[in-house]
């Protein structure tokens, strides 16, 4: 499983790409708002640290503004995926993107069906957002295994990327299920590393090593 950070926090991403554990970033408008820094910049910067694919995306709502801002964020570099909504215009985006060989993100993604869509217009990844069924009611890891099991069925490339992830547990399901890529805000990867066993045992280590009075260096 691959994992992208969702966030646009240049510090952050540095920091945690150093871990070796980024295989790339997604954006959204929101995320770079927070920044105060234009847009485009920012995307330019995030892509020249993360080697894999970061994702940008469009705000405009009909097909041809839409289509112009993504082949304006393709060129950034070649790494970006521009990311576009699961409406019947961002899918016509998609489908002339991905014909010009640009990585499409088909984002807010809530049902299999619109995952198949996503698949057949040419999506890089299809991002479903898991964190926002669970907020109503709904079982958001259940969408995870219907597409894996859609996407298997029919040989798609489409990679699965599992968004709106709230917790390690989101992501240890997903891989369990065959995504191929979980995004995660910094604070659920750092999490990963996490379990108080590892910090005890370490500690007790520790605590004997020093009682040796012995050093590597």
């Amino acid at each position: 499983m691959k994992f992208f950070i969702d966030t646009a926090d240049l510090d952050e991403i540095r920091d945690l790409a150093a871990t070796g554990m980024v295989d790339g970033v997604t954006t959204n408008p929101s995320l770079v708002a927070k920044t105060g820094r234009s847009f485009l910049e920012v995307v330019e910067e995030i892509a020249g640290i993360v080697p894999g694919p970061v994702s940008a995306e469009c705000v405009a709502t009909d097909h041809e503004t839409m289509l112009k801002e993504g082949e304006k964020l393709a060129k950034i570099a070649s790494n970006i995926a521009v990311k576009v909504p699961l409406t019947v215009d961002g899918l016509k985006t998609c489908k002339a993107l991905s014909d010009q060989g640009v990585m499409v993100n088909v984002t807010l993604c809530f049902s299999p069906a619109q995952a198949l869509l996503a698949a057949k217009a040419g999506a890089a990844f299809i991002s479903p957002f898991v964190g926002r069924l669970d907020d109503i009611g709904q079982d958001g890891m259940e969408l995870i295994g219907d597409i894996v099991q859609i996407y298997s069925n029919y040989d798609f490339d489409t990679e699965v990327l599992v968004a709106s992830v709230r917790g390690p547990q989101h992501v240890v399901t997903a891989a369990k299920m065959g995504a191929d890529v979980a995004t995660v805000p910094p604070k659920v990867l750092r999490q990963l590393f996490d379990h108080p066993l590892t910090d005890k045992g370490l500690d007790a280590f520790l605590a004997d090593w020093g009682k040796t009075g012995q050093s590597i260096l």
